[in-house]
């Protein structure tokens, strides 16, 4: 047999047994319903199942890479949010069988009855199955909610950075921070819009794009660049690159009249004052490419009173940026998402970002270097967002 058919064959059993195993909880909790609405549940309850497999037929067999990434994206996300919401439902399930594989055993071996409440209204078993299927909609409920709401759900952060050597006339400046768009993940180009609009309310003295533009492919942007190139600020918008980008994407980054620090710096100017804005190629941590020269990007820059760097990764800032350039103030990047997901009430915020990035939200400082990691303003992989919202950042920066 070919790997691709055992792999399939293998996949689709799993899922069988999944299914039949959640199946005995629609059973229980619809045996005293109407001979109509008992069909109409059970048979409702196979019909994501027939989609799913119908869904891996084609994955398997068919062609999925002659249609776009977003096509094949909402597949992957509607089988893996189905069956891992049915995975909670197999947990009560396995303790409903294992508390009636236990009354077995002690009525075999004593000839009676396991202690238990007598007389209920509701069994043991039903009331596990219901909470199995609640179980199972609760985070199925959230995931869809997540996409429905939280994808586009544009949030403003204010952060307010004091630096000692900024010139007096840069005192009260307002960065633009946005991050990682993604914009062969969008499904609702409205909503977007509305996220750009948002930003440009707040009129930002300039704006930074710390990169990712796109998922896999410079296409993906060309829909977009009338969307995006509504970006405008008078002492300018600068942007780099990030680990999904390519070389392709410089021509759209001018197109939307962004200025592309391709590992170089540029001035920003009021009057007679001035400050550096330095932007590299991404330079990432662990397993991501590291293309980016911050020396190349430094040169230059010296005698710069203050310096803001854009770099994508956060992993740059401890690595090489803390280390070796102990002169840059502040240090703009993204990369994390806040993994789409995670609490945030108050000063308190977790993630599952945390357990691979160090710093993966918010303004981090260090002695007199500061790092501010922007949550994104799109969405990779799931399309949505669950307690971790899309990310408008305006940072302040005042004289100390």
């Amino acid at each position: 047999m070919k790997p691709r058919i055992m792999t399939f064959v293998i996949i689709t059993l799993l899922l069988l047994a999944i299914d039949y195993y959640v199946f005995q909880a629609v059973v229980t909790v619809s045996k005293n319903l109407s001979p109509t609405w008992k069909l109409t549940a059970r048979l409702s309850f196979w019909l994501p199942t027939l989609l799913s497999i119908a869904a891996l037929t084609w994955w398997t067999f068919g062609d999925p890479y002659k249609y776009g990434a977003g096509a094949r994206n909402w597949v992957v996300t509607g089988i893996v949010g189905i069956y891992f919401s049915k995975l909670f439902a197999v947990v009560f399930l396995f303790i409903d069988d294992v508390q009636r594989g236990v009354r077995w055993l002690v009525k075999a071996f004593t000839k009676e009855e396991a202690p238990g409440i007598q007389g209920e209204v509701i069994t043991r078993s039903e009331f596990l199955s219901k909470t199995a299927l609640i179980a199972a909609a609760i985070p199925f409920g959230t995931m869809t909610y997540g996409i429905i709401s939280g994808a586009h759900d544009y949030r403003i952060k204010r952060v307010t950075v004091k630096l000692p050597n900024l010139p007096k006339s840069f005192d009260g400046i307002k960065i633009g921070h946005i991050s990682d768009i993604h914009s062969g993940s969008f499904f609702n180009k409205t909503a977007v819009k509305g996220g750009v609009e948002m930003l440009m309310k707040e009129k930002p003295d300039a704006i930074f794009f710390t990169g990712d533009l796109v998922n896999n492919e410079s296409a993906e942007v060309k829909e977009n660049i009338n969307i995006f190139d509504k970006l405008k600020a008078p002492l300018g918008v600068y942007s780099v690159t990030g680990n999904h980008d390519s070389g392709g994407l410089i021509a759209a980054h001018k197109e939307m009249n962004f200025d592309i620090l391709m590992n170089e710096h540029r001035d920003i100017k009021i009057g007679q004052d001035k400050i550096a804005v330095l932007g590299i190629e991404n330079w990432g941590g662990g397993r991501f490419a590291k293309y980016g020269k911050l020396h190349e990007a430094y040169r230059g820059t010296e005698e710069a009173s203050v310096k803001l760097l854009l770099s994508h990764d956060p992993s740059h800032w401890d690595a090489q940026v803390r280390k070796d350039y102990t002169d840059i103030d502040i240090m703009f990047s993204g990369h994390t998402h806040g993994f789409q997901f995670g609490v945030e009430i108050g000063d308190f915020k977790w993630s599952p970002s945390q357990y691979a990035y160090k710093q993966w939200a918010g303004l981090y400082t260090e002695d007199k270097q500061h790092l501010y990691v922007n949550r994104g303003f799109g969405y990779l992989g799931y399309p949505g967002r669950i307690g971790m919202p899309p990310e408008l950042t305006i940072l302040e920066l005042k004289r100390a």
